[in-house]
């Protein structure tokens, strides 16, 4: 058992090594081109809310909350659309629903106050299949519920990183 602890030292230093070699890096918080940012979105949105939360978390962005004030802004996010679709895509032999297709679909462009565009108008979509059981209806409900967030915080995510790559304003 002694002879095999160097060999294991070993290897895990060798993997390390080879990890740091290749320029592994882990994603960390995106730098952005812009320091204060208005996002246009409906108060209700909880998309925009989560959006909104992640951006206050880098700590190197200004957030600009008035509309009156959008203008001070650097950029302006306009989520133009967000939607949630359920369609219905397997039925049984008697017609009853099997599995249903969850979709959510954001719309949105970034640019400047001056109308300058910096991200067109672009379309971000996620979809899921869930599976379907009259006989289980309250536990399809919240599993259906977790589904829709976890696309909206995807979507957020791909939000995030389009944001970071702007280079220029």
């Amino acid at each position: 058992m002694g002879a095999r602890t160097p060999r294991r030292l070993l290897l895990i230093q060798g993997a390390a090594l080879a990890l740091a070699g290749c320029g592994f890096q882990l994603r960390g918080a995106p730098e952005l081109a812009f320091s204060s940012l208005y996002i246009n979105a409906t108060d209700n949105s909880a998309l925009g809310t989560e959006l909104k939360r992640n951006l206050a978390s880098l700590g190197t962005l200004q957030l600009v909350s008035e509309a009156a004030q959008a203008n001070t802004a650097q950029a302006i996010l306009d989520v133009l659309t967000e939607q949630r679709e359920k369609t219905v895509v397997g039925v049984n032999a008697s017609g009853q629903v099997r599995e249903f297709q969850l979709r959510v679909r954001v719309r949105f462009r970034l640019r400047t106050p001056q109308g300058k565009e910096l991200i067109p108008d672009t379309e971000l979509l996620q979809q899921r299949d869930i599976s379907f059981n009259e006989t289980a209806v309250l536990a399809k409900e919240s599993e259906e519920a977790l589904l829709y967030r976890y696309m909206q915080t995807d979507i957020v995510q791909q939000l995030m990183r389009r944001l970071a790559a702007v280079r220029t304003i």
